[in-house]
């Protein structure tokens, strides 16, 4: 019989690993917890800084900052970025903690041109209430990311 060729186009992308570097932690300053009995007062710190602490309840001072991450790799991707809740323990009584529900890009774009990778902010929220014990509380991100 007779042979027969057919051409097939192949290609592949070839990206750079992703390299994400932590630039600065977040901090929510002091929270000051007002008398009485009641919950549900959120302080929280948007991705551009904004704090948020309305409640009458509590009061917040101090200096904050959100947490900042330089982020680089193949030019001209978009990156998922996923940042779980994150689990803070009191300093002084490791049975007490809040949860930070962090605010962060669910994307980000990286550049093709200009300075090396990207930087991108997290912010996040806590909620306390009249029963929260004093003390300073901290805990460490989980920032995953990768290629969309």
């Amino acid at each position: 019989g007779a042979a027969t060729t057919q051409v097939a186009r192949v290609s592949a992308s070839v990206l750079k690993p992703l390299t994400l570097e932590s630039i600065q932690d977040l901090d929510l300053g002091t929270i000051v917890i007002g008398a009485g009995t009641w919950s549900g007062a959120q302080v929280a710190i948007s991705q551009a800084g904004a704090l948020s602490c309305a409640n009458p309840n509590v009061t917040c001072t101090g200096a904050t900052q959100v947490a900042q991450y330089n982020l680089s790799g193949s030019n001209s991707q978009t990156v998922r970025v996923s940042v779980p809740d994150v689990i803070l323990t009191n300093q002084s009584d490791a049975t007490k903690s809040l949860t930070l529900v962090p605010d962060a890009p669910a994307t980000v774009d990286l550049p093709n041109s200009g300075n090396k990778g990207v930087t991108f902010a997290v912010g996040g929220s806590v909620t306390v209430s009249s029963s929260t014990a004093d003390g300073v509380y901290s805990g460490t991100f989980s920032v995953t990311v990768d290629y969309q």
